[in-house]
């Protein structure tokens, strides 16, 4: 067994393990493909599928996700012919597998004999079997079942040469979780027994003085079940981080037994920003535990600017990879079948949409799913091959897709640069920070931090300056500038070390409903923004949230929005006040030195323009440069970067044609630039170029100590 794989340094990483066996002879190639269902068609349109693939370019599909009931009909009797003629077809047209454990989805004999394996609703109703994903994470029965499959499918594959991955269950905690059953609420004990030690311990944390909830015994603890009122917040956030890690028990457990016998990576597929209190897993923890970590996206159809957000989930993927490359694991060729009006994409949309992925930082685009269903709940949601064939917009631009990632293999195994030949900017993105800013009895539901920090992010993707995510205990000392969106809690340890980021000649922006409280959701006295305020210089004293709609006028910056602050300024330099309403003449935007660098508060919500406008003065403070300067709207650039050459990824969402100061080689065209880069409206060109180099280092060496463990 050959374990090396696992050594995932910035120059030798999982992905570059997979890509090195797309390719002919070991030349690398840009992952392409998608989940592949041969057990929902005759086996006479297998031949027609790999067929097909090969004249589209397919070179990885995912095998097995939703199996189980055809691998295992009856408890503990296993069916294998079918899989391995699917995966013998496969290898002989030089097509390889990511190859699923199957275990997402139990089958409905599973479900009739072990009922209490279902999970439960905080409202006490337990789901019954029919669709997907029908079991909790804390039932014995269903781990045991799991693990058998498992060893049964990793140790009859573990040398079948078509196979290059392993693919653990699907999308964790989608539609099963949070579980309230009897036997999460056990699991729930046990966890905080081994957080906190004692129930003192628990008491103090959960602050149970406040309405009579003191326990006095670990039995009488609960999941946070529907009750008369709102829940004790701190229990609700502790039963998310247990609800995370119980998901995570199951991956570890199947992954293990996985690689007892094969040396191939393993993953499983994360969900972007798609993991709030309602589906909880923590990928910033679960990210330590992959070999690659790869990641679904879709549209949300009706959302003017989505591939706006399909760039920062691409870069918090990126984060979740430490910097290194990713791979997209799921994505739609056209409409999807779950939204309220699943609009199909324009011609052109679905190429944007995978190179946005590819230029940051993904070294493929696999798609859901390889013949579009023509059964079953999801069979409007688009495919590789669509229900009327080939003869449609959506074959030829999956065969467009397929020769463009082939042309563009020499970008494997880069990454993602600035205008520095680094990211110089990072965006905090805290799990447990979102998932406490979302509980209830806030002071404003207009108060989001995914919405703040989508906010931010489209602010700088408008600049044409590239982003990192990373956690505030990360090591930030490679970032010239930090964001922290609606950072509302924070602990010791993270307070600590954005102070001293910033103490050590780091820029920070912090914006309001930040630092407000500590680990536990306690309220950290003295002044808002609470962990922030003298690092700031500000003093706080007073919330005024704004009405839907409402608005106040700033002396500089526009007007703001949502939220503002009745307070002062102690040592800061007030760079915008409130002209009207209760908290005229408090500050809304400041900056405040301290130590060798600038702190700088955001007490509102501030329109793009606004953003836009401020995001120049914090740039220029900090020394950050955009890729490219007046940057047209809807046009995107992002930059990769390996041995001394740039790859510059130029995307026009627009419906105008632009031209960008760019030099170089388009690479899908062959095209020498001179002069500059004509970009038509909803075209796409990567421009290869030499790199700047750093001063005594590469752009690759730098971007390592970018990704640096804290």
């Amino acid at each position: 067994m050959d374990n090396t794989v696992n050594d995932t340094t910035p120059n030798n990483s999982a992905m570059d393990y997979i890509t090195a066996r797309l390719g002919s002879e070991g030349s690398p190639m840009l992952a392409f493909g998608g989940d592949y269902n041969p057990e929902q068609w005759p086996e006479e349109t297998w031949d027609e599928d790999v067929r097909l693939m090969r004249e589209a370019g397919v070179n990885l599909v995912s095998v097995g996700i939703f199996s189980w009931s055809l691998l295992e009909p009856s408890e503990g009797v296993y069916e294998f012919g079918w899989l391995d003629r699917v995966l013998d077809l496969l290898h002989a047209n030089g097509i390889r597998v990511d190859l699923a454990n199957a275990t997402a989805s139990p089958p409905p004999w599973f479900s009739h004999k072990y009922p209490q394996s279902l999970p439960v609703t905080a409202d006490g109703v337990r789901h019954s079997y029919g669709s997907r994903q029908a079991f909790a994470a804390s039932s014995p029965e269903y781990r045991r079942a799991a693990a058998a499959l498992t060893e049964q499918i990793a140790f009859r594959y573990k040398d079948h040469p078509a196979v290059v991955m392993w693919h653990v269950h699907n999308e964790y905690g989608c539609h099963n979780q949070p579980d309230f059953s009897d036997g999460a609420a056990a699991g729930f004990r046990r966890w905080l027994e081994h957080r906190y030690g004692s129930l003192d311990a628990l008491n103090a944390a959960w602050g149970t003085a406040f309405w009579s909830q003191r326990y006095s015994a670990w039995d009488e603890i609960l999941p946070p079940r529907t009750s008369g009122t709102w829940v004790n917040p701190t229990q609700q956030l502790d039963f998310a981080r247990y609800s995370s890690d119980e998901l995570l028990e199951c991956y570890k457990a199947e992954a293990a037994i996985i690689r007892s016998h094969s040396g191939h990576p393993v993953t499983t597929n994360f969900m972007g920003f798609n993991m709030g209190l309602h589906q909880p897993v923590d990928y910033w923890r679960w990210s330590e535990e992959m070999d690659v970590v790869s990641n679904d996206h879709y549209l949300i159809a009706e959302d003017l600017r989505n591939f706006q957000e399909l760039a920062a989930t691409a870069d918090l993927t990126r984060g979740w990879a430490k910097g290194k490359p990713w791979l997209l694991m799921e994505h739609s060729t056209s409409a999807v079948n779950w939204q309220p009006r699943n609009i199909a994409k324009a011609p052109g949309e679905m190429l944007r949409n995978s190179l946005q992925h590819v230029a940051r930082g993904a070294d493929g685009a696999l798609f859901f799913q390889w013949r579009a269903s023509r059964a079953g709940a999801e069979k409007f949601h688009s495919g590789l091959l669509p229900h009327a064939g080939t003869d449609t917009k959506i074959w030829r631009e999956v065969v467009q897709l397929g020769q463009t990632l082939r042309s563009l293999a020499e970008v494997s195994g880069s990454v993602v640069t600035g205008a520095s030949g680094r990211v110089d900017v990072a965006i905090l993105h805290d799990t447990d920070a979102r998932w406490a800013s979302e509980l209830d009895s806030h002071p404003s539901v207009d108060a989001s931090n995914i919405a703040e920090t989508r906010r931010w992010h489209d602010a700088f993707y408008r600049a044409g300056i590239p982003t990192d995510f990373r956690q505030s205990t990360d090591d930030l000392s490679g970032y010239r500038l930090v964001v922290a969106p609606m950072q509302y809690l924070i602990s010791d340890a993270g307070a600590a070390n954005l102070d001293a980021y910033v103490r050590a000649g780091g820029h920070l922006v912090v914006t309001y409903f930040s630092g407000i409280v500590d680990e536990n959701d306690h309220i950290r006295l003295g002044s808002y923004p609470g962990a922030f305020s003298g690092l700031l210089g500000v003093h706080m004293e007073e919330f005024f949230p704004l009405r839907a709609g409402e608005s106040v006028r700033l002396s500089g910056f526009g007007a703001g929005s949502c939220w503002n602050e009745l307070g002062r300024a102690t040592t800061a330099e007030v760079l915008a006040a409130v002209d009207e309403g209760p908290a005229a003449g408090s500050p809304a935007v400041t900056r405040n030195r301290a130590g060798s660098g600038r702190a700088y508060y955001v007490a509102t919500t501030l329109a793009p323009e606004g953003l836009g406008e401020l995001l120049t003065v914090v740039c220029a403070d900090a020394g950050v440069q955009p890729l490219v300067t007046d940057l047209p709207a809807d046009v995107e650039v992002a930059r990769r970067s390996k041995d001394g050459t740039d790859w510059t990824f130029c995307i026009n969402h627009g419906a105008h044609d632009v031209r960008l100061p760019l030099e170089g080689v388009d690479v899908l065209t062959g095209t020498e630039l001179d002069g500059g880069l004509g970009l038509a409206a909803g075209s796409v060109a990567v421009v290869r170029s030499r790199a700047a180099q750093l001063v005594g280092t590469s752009a690759s060496q730098s971007i390592q100590s970018n990704h640096s463990r804290p």
